[in-house]
């Protein structure tokens, strides 16, 4: 993201299952993990008020019981992830630069944290040096929250990323080919503000595992897919049933299940001939696949 004016870059990674974008920056730093840029540096000028909605809500999502500003002037903010990591710092306002599909700037002011106090999760350290984080969930205070308030663009995020490396992050649907994309209305989550299709009903093979539609969250910030205990017996007893009899279960130090090969895996791609895919089935027919791929993982054993 272009951030700034004069406008420098960040590398942020991007969260849909939280509202608050935040930059490590110099006010001054007390804990900042290593980063790809300079700390952004904020002055006065830029700090947002208490009394600013934004902080308002801010605070509000984050302890609805306490919601009040030790200053006035400036609005400060923690936040913690299921990982454990979590962010200190202050709201402040800036410039981002973003580029319109007729290649046209604009540069809308955005909130978004200073972040002079991160810490690490349960992992003990940061697996790729960013700069911040990139807050896309349905709060007001989410930038893409704020740049439909603004009148920027409509409240519609999407990318396509490569598992080579490369990819594009967009906001808005005038820039989308309405002819290869299904669209499905968000539900409201009562799981805060993540984005959720509503109900899914779960497949295996393209045979339902008799289990009752779950509800389904979107979270770009989590590491893994997780089911409900029921949905995921019934998937453990459906890939057992159909696995291919060139593999045998194994033990693995970490995981409760592991399958060997004739030949060695060198990536999730080589499983493609041995596994199904799962499906996600949610209103108006919308299907959604998950590939061998994107549920299995390969490790590596040293013996």
């Amino acid at each position: 993201m272009n951030i700034g004016d004069p406008v420098r870059p960040y590398f942020l990674d991007v969260d849909t299952g939280s509202d608050l974008t935040w930059l490590q920056c110099d006010a001054p730093c007390k804990s900042c993990n290593k980063v790809p840029h300079p700390l952004y540096k904020p002055t006065k000028s830029k700090l947002v008020p208490c009394a600013d909605p934004l902080c308002t809500a801010l605070l509000g999502s984050q302890s609805p019981s306490n919601n009040k500003c030790p200053l006035p002037q400036q609005c400060n903010y923690q936040i913690k992830y299921t990982d454990t990591s979590s962010s200190l710092g202050m709201l402040v306002t800036d410039n981002l630069a973003l580029t319109l599909r007729d290649s046209s700037r604009v540069h809308p002011s955005i909130a978004f944290g200073c972040g002079y106090d991160q810490q690490v999760g349960k992992n003990g350290a940061v697996q790729v040096a960013t700069d911040g984080l990139l807050g896309l969930g349905r709060g007001s205070v989410s930038l893409v929250s704020q740049l439909k308030q603004q009148g920027v663009t409509k409240n519609v995020v999407a990318h396509c990323l490569s598992k080579n490396g490369g990819g594009f992050l967009y906001f808005g649907d005038d820039i989308v080919s309405t002819s290869r994309v299904t669209w499905v209305p968000m539900a409201r989550s009562t799981y805060g503000n993540y984005y959720s299709p509503g109900p899914g009903t779960l497949y295996f093979d393209k045979r339902s595992l008799g289990v009752k539609p779950m509800e389904v969250v979107f979270d770009s910030g989590s590491t893994y897919t997780y089911f409900a205990a029921q949905p995921y017996q019934a998937t453990v007893s459906a890939l057992q049933a159909g696995l291919s009899k060139s593999l045998k279960q194994v033990s693995d130090p970490s995981l409760p299940l592991c399958w060997k090969g004739q030949k060695v895996f060198k990536s999730v791609s080589d499983v493609k001939k041995d596994f199904m895919s799962l499906f996600l089935s949610f209103a108006k027919n919308t299907v959604m696949e998950i590939a061998p791929e994107n549920y299995l993982i390969v490790t590596v054993i040293i013996r």
